[in-house]
């Protein structure tokens, strides 16, 4: 479960430049659910998910993960309870360490403290099981530097990696957005059956208004450091692209009418 309470955060404050990034923002995904956030550029977007994963601290207001106010804990404390997949496949693995090193290192990682370390058989079966999901053949290269490993492959990984150790919150960055489209299909797939199979609580920040169709529990409208629109239930499952873009743009108009 994630819930964000009255999130605050002005940068330049006081000054000719000064932004305001999350206006008073509130939003609360249950146990399971599969939130897509949707906005135009400087919506507030990567805002919320900084200020949630702990990369960017809040002026005042409360992120809340399975009940537990994380708003003061570091990057390094949430990593125990949230993983993050970023826009850019260089972000989020080891380029010097081996496909095998990377997944054991996202192990350690996780709360799971009684791992033992190294890379034991029972834990290279396991890897290779797990890689082989994605159909990209990177369950034959465990022994591959992550440095020559494509764009794509790359990715891949850092979506097994992340929800390898069942995070309590998955936070997913625009992660199909660099990749050519057969790539982002396999892993999309995949992001929907690790989230379906291990009941993650998710939240997925999308450009792609066919994603944001598509996939997840609810759609979320950011504009302006705030929830805008949300759209859920027979709504959601029944809601085309077009109908989509009217929304956004009757949403927008208003706001526009009313500053």
């Amino acid at each position: 479960m994630l819930e964000i309470r009255s999130a605050q955060k002005t940068f330049y404050r006081g000054q000719a430049d000064e932004k305001v990034a999350l206006d008073g923002l509130n939003l609360k995904l249950g146990t399971g659910e599969f939130g897509v956030v949707i906005g135009s550029n400087g919506a507030g977007k990567s805002s919320m998910l900084n200020a949630v994963s702990g990369s960017l601290s809040l002026d005042s207001g409360q992120i809340l993960v399975n009940g537990d106010d994380v708003s003061g804990l570091p990057v390094h404390k949430r990593a125990m309870r949230l993983a993050r997949v970023f826009q850019d496949p260089m972000k989020g693995t080891a380029a010097s360490m081996t496909v095998a090193e990377n997944m054991l290192l996202a192990d350690l990682r996780s709360k799971k403290r009684s791992l033992r370390p190294g890379l034991t058989n029972t834990r290279i079966a396991t890897y290779r099981e797990r890689l082989s999901l994605l159909g990209l053949g990177l369950e034959n290269r465990l022994d591959t530097r992550v440095e020559l490993l494509s764009g794509g492959q790359r990715q891949s990984l850092s979506l097994i990696m992340a929800v390898g150790g069942s995070p309590d919150l998955l936070l997913l960055d625009e992660h199909t957005a660099a990749l050519d489209p057969r790539t982002a299909d396999i892993v999309m797939a995949a992001t929907v059956r690790a989230v379906e199979q291990l009941k993650l609580t998710t939240l997925m920040v999308t450009h792609n208004m066919q994603h944001a169709v598509d996939f997840g529990h609810r759609v979320i409208m950011l504009d302006a450091g705030r929830v805008r629109l949300e759209i859920a239930g027979d709504e959601k499952a029944n809601i085309t692209v077009p109908d989509l873009i009217g929304h956004f743009a009757v949403k927008t108009d208003r706001m526009l009418l009313a500053s």
